[in-house]
């Protein structure tokens, strides 16, 4: 078979076989009479083999020793050739991730996307100084891709920067509220936990609805940031969780504050004071709780607070009695 029919078949340029010809990686088994390359079909199944191996990754160099030297073993290569696809693969999801980000800023023009890139490489800074400058700066010279502000978010360490990150992202004016509740599935607790911080800064209500997701997490850390934040909205959904953070001394300062926050609410006041007081009485309770869960009476008004913290003036853990007698004397002299 001559070279044209064969590259008709094979799908290998002339020029690339006579290539293959010149590296020793293919020889024809006979020429014509005038002098035309003559394949056989052994030669067209060399060929096959060839771009097979160019298929998988292989030099051509790689290849002829792989076809001629009896002694060369594919495993160590083919080991190389998966750490080098998965750089590779590695390095283009990179690309394609800045690529998409740009893209969803819009630039108008190439100093705009200068602007976006510079913004970019800044966010993914080793210098915390470096990352927190960017955050507090972004938006002022071109758009900023909301999904690396979201992305940054989640994954900082130094709270300086994760502030500013959270400043970047209230005043964006996106709607990253659907990227932060992809934060909240994530496995990682501590990224769940940033993504309800990031929530808490958002007024909007589908903030407002993930934080109320949040409640239900498995981490008390998630719970407990949820909690705080609905607190400070009005959302009696989370008096359990906030009272919970008082019994386990666990931010409890903040919680009873949030506590306090609800109480503004008549109705919500004395049903808070009764879900105090039910705790108080559980015999489950420590008594580090319990001293807790009376001062945390301190900040609900009512007749239901009141009556509590008379009858816990004469409790008999003498912390919890002293506790309730101050606070009974102060609320007197404020009313």
């Amino acid at each position: 078979m001559l070279i044209g029919e064969v590259a008709r078949r094979s799908g290998v340029s002339a020029r690339m076989l006579r290539h293959y010809e010149s590296l020793g990686l293919l020889r024809p088994s006979a020429r014509t009479g005038t002098g035309y390359r003559e394949y056989s079909g052994e030669d067209i199944r060399r060929i096959f083999h060839i771009e097979s191996l160019r298929s998988l990754g292989l030099s051509l160099r790689e290849i002829g020793r792989a076809l001629d030297d009896p002694g060369f073993t594919p495993t160590t290569l083919v080991g190389d050739l998966i750490e080098q696809t998965r750089e590779r693969i590695t390095a283009e999801t990179e690309l394609l991730t800045r690529l998409q980000r740009i893209d969803g800023a819009g630039p108008e023009s190439w100093e705009a996307v200068l602007q976006v890139v510079g913004l970019l490489q800044a966010l993914g800074s080793k210098s915390a100084d470096t990352r927190q400058r960017a955050a507090l700066t972004s938006g002022e010279d071109a758009p900023v891709p909301k999904e690396a502000l979201v992305e940054a978010a989640l994954t900082e360490t130094d709270p300086n920067v994760a502030g500013a990150l959270r400043w970047a992202l209230a005043r964006s004016g996106e709607d990253v509220t659907a990227l932060l509740a992809e934060g909240l599935r994530s496995p990682a607790a501590a990224v769940r936990e940033r993504a309800v911080q990031c929530l808490a800064a958002l007024t909007r209500e589908d903030a407002t609805t993930e934080l109320r997701h949040a409640l239900a997490d498995a981490d008390p850390a998630v719970r407990g940031r949820a909690a705080l934040a609905l607190g400070t909205r009005g959302e009696t959904r989370a008096i359990p969780v906030l009272i919970d953070m008082i019994a386990q001394g666990v931010r409890d300062t903040d919680a009873a504050d949030a506590l306090s926050t609800l109480a503004s609410d008549t109705a919500t006041a004395e049903q808070l004071a009764g879900l105090l007081v039910e705790r108080l009485g559980d015999t489950a309770t420590p008594a580090a709780a319990r001293g807790r869960l009376t001062q945390a009476l301190a900040g609900i008004p009512g007749p239901t607070a009141d009556h509590a913290l008379a009858d816990l003036s004469d409790d008999k853990d003498r912390a919890v009695a002293v506790t309730a007698a101050y606070l009974v004397r102060l609320r007197a002299s404020s009313g």
